[in-house]
């Protein structure tokens, strides 16, 4: 029997809300966060890592997978599941965020995008339907509309112009997508920084009825007040029974705060990326093995951590490691960081089902003020 896509709210707590999300692939915990695999790996990690720590969805770019090996590949060889090894559900980037950062020649049309790739410069198209066959071939369980990202700051005409041609393009992507029970395609509201836009966006899209809304165009340099003035702005306009996804999000702060107003899923390279360079992410805040008071602490980054990374080497061998460039490092520090990350989302939906969200928060970053930045003091 196939499951059909649903997004179910469990508790709620102001506007935090716990949940699940139904797919054909199996349930996603909400609030969620997808360590995010870019070229079908997650950098550093086993998959059965990765569940191992909680992980119940993990992040695909559509770009990356289309340019090498390519998506037609990728379906040959069963899917982007069976490729990667990764049975639980997967989510997949539209490739417009990509396209319009990474090419070095890039022409949107109302029909396309037209680019070359960063590999080899070869000339590619990108259109609404292309991205959703792409998305299809790697047989992800929700897919991303194509969107046009703009980078900020910005005239007001051009992110008008993008934000409606996102709408379009939105329709053109949900024909495409067509009917499929156990998946889902989002659409993405965009606007930039202007509250109006934001809401007509939010709006438009709430017309289509999707089975999930994203929220993109953030956390691209912004200050955090202006993202969560984006939030406060378009989280209650997007419907109370389909799942909300912060696409970008972010720090450890970011989440609490963005849950706090009624996200449900993020996705972020920050932890990964932070670990291959030497920073950690714990209860006690960020430690940058780097820094040379490490070299002598005998003492682990956290005894009381689930993951051995954290619990079982001392903070003068990750310091090591680090300093030496020895690949052992980078590895170790993503597994804790990722293991943080999914023990935080954890205590969000314990807090949220047991109606004190508030006070979680408050010890949780109470509690982050005893790393790097106190030492420093």
């Amino acid at each position: 029997m196939i499951k059909t896509f649903h997004y179910r709210k469990i508790a709620q707590d102001g506007c935090a809300r716990r949940g699940e999300i139904i797919t054909g692939r199996g349930r996603i915990r909400t609030p969620a966060f997808m360590p995010v695999g870019t070229a079908a790996t997650v950098k550093a990690m086993y998959m059965d890592q990765l569940r191992d720590l909680g992980t119940d969805i993990i992040l695909g770019n559509t770009y990356h997978l289309m340019l090498r090996p390519g998506a037609e590949r990728v379906a040959r060889l069963g899917g982007l599941h069976e490729f990667a090894r990764w049975p639980e559900p997967i989510l997949t980037d539209s490739g417009g965020f990509q396209v319009m950062s990474l090419a070095g020649i890039c022409k949107v049309t109302e029909q396309s995008v037209i680019f070359r790739s960063y590999l080899n410069g070869a000339q590619y198209e990108m259109s609404p339907e292309r991205s959703i066959e792409i998305q299809g071939l790697l047989d992800s369980d929700i897919q991303m509309q194509l969107d046009q990202c703009i980078a900020l700051p910005a005239k007001e005409r051009e992110i008008e112009a993008a934000m409606e041609l996102s709408l379009r393009w939105a329709q053109r992507c949900k024909t495409a997508f067509g009917h499929q029970p156990e998946k889902a395609m989002f659409g993405i509201v965009q606007g930039g920084d202007n509250m109006k836009l934001r809401e007509r966006s939010a709006l438009a899209l709430k017309e289509m009825d999707l089975k999930g809304y994203a929220i993109g165009g953030l956390a691209v340099g912004e200050p955090q007040d202006v993202m969560i003035t984006v939030l406060d702005a378009t989280c209650p306009l997007l419907p109370e029974d389909k799942p909300r996804y912060l696409m970008g999000v972010g720090t450890p702060d970011d989440i609490l705060k963005s849950v706090a107003r009624g996200i449900d899923m993020f996705d972020c390279v920050m932890p990964t990326r932070a670990g291959r360079h030497g920073l950690a992410f714990t209860r006690f805040g960020r430690i940058n093995l780097r820094n040379a008071r490490y070299a002598e602490d005998s003492c682990p980054l956290d005894p009381q951590s689930p993951c051995p990374a954290a619990r079982d080497y001392s903070c003068a061998y990750l310091h090591h490691l680090i300093k030496s460039g020895e690949s052992l490092g980078g590895m170790l520090l993503t597994w804790n960081n990722l293991s943080y990350y999914q023990q935080l989302m954890q205590g969000i939906r314990d807090a949220i089902e047991a109606g004190c969200y508030a006070d979680f928060c408050a010890e949780t970053t109470s509690a982050w003020m005893q790393g790097d930045k106190i030492l420093e003091n």
